[in-house]
């Protein structure tokens, strides 16, 4: 199998809604690029329903959507964070925190019941999100002296390379964002310019 180097995710933020007999689920849908995020997102969403009775989750993360942690918060064992995760997991989306706030109605649901609607509330969530494909890419910053930067520039423009910043003056430097199926073609054309040096900065 090629390497896929794409993946799906969230753009911004996004809430559904789903009820049965009395309780409320609110599903809250997060962008996650990792999971010291977490504590951020729940914190306020905790803090903006004091009185709701359970706030369970589901998030997976990395490009091999091989990072996953669920969160029951109370409800009988896999009947929510399970269900949360196996909607994401169906819809194949990776770096996404679902969160599923639930008032209680006064009548029991049962556990076929939970699993239903802790899987309405995310799927609700998810179809008001707009879901956008990313690519896997590698960053690298160039150098190269002012005289090259026409020559630079039409690799960039001709390979369509995003710069994510650059700084101009009598030595430049641009740091570039380059899809990782294309790496190896790109640098190739760099590297036949004399002078312009790549140093690797990071995957993400």
């Amino acid at each position: 199998m090629l390497f896929d180097d794409t993946y799906r995710t969230i753009k911004d933020p996004a809430e559904g809604l789903f009820r049965d007999r009395g309780s409320k689920f609110l599903g809250f849908a997060y962008p996650l690029s990792n999971e010291s995020e977490l504590k951020n997102i729940l914190t306020p969403l905790k803090s903006a329903h004091p009185k709701a009775n359970h706030h369970c989750w589901a998030f997976r993360l990395g490009i091999d959507r091989s990072v996953f942690r669920l969160n029951d918060d109370g409800e009988p064992s896999g009947t929510a964070g399970r269900p949360i995760l196996n909607t994401l997991l169906s819809k194949d989306l990776t770096n996404i925190l679902v969160v599923v706030v639930r008032y209680f109605g006064g009548t029991l649901l049962g556990v076929p019941g939970l699993i239903n609607a802790y899987k309405a509330a995310t799927e609700d969530a998810i179809s008001h999100a707009v879901i956008i494909q990313k690519t896997v890419n590698d960053v690298y910053v160039l150098q190269f002296d002012y005289l090259q930067m026409n020559d630079v520039m039409k690799v960039i423009k001709d390979e369509g390379v995003e710069v994510m910043s650059q700084d101009f003056d009598t030595s430049c430097s641009i740091m570039v964002s380059i899809r990782k199926t294309m790496v190896n073609m790109v640098l190739g054309r760099f590297e036949k310019m004399a002078g312009v040096k790549l140093l690797f900065h990071e995957t993400r």
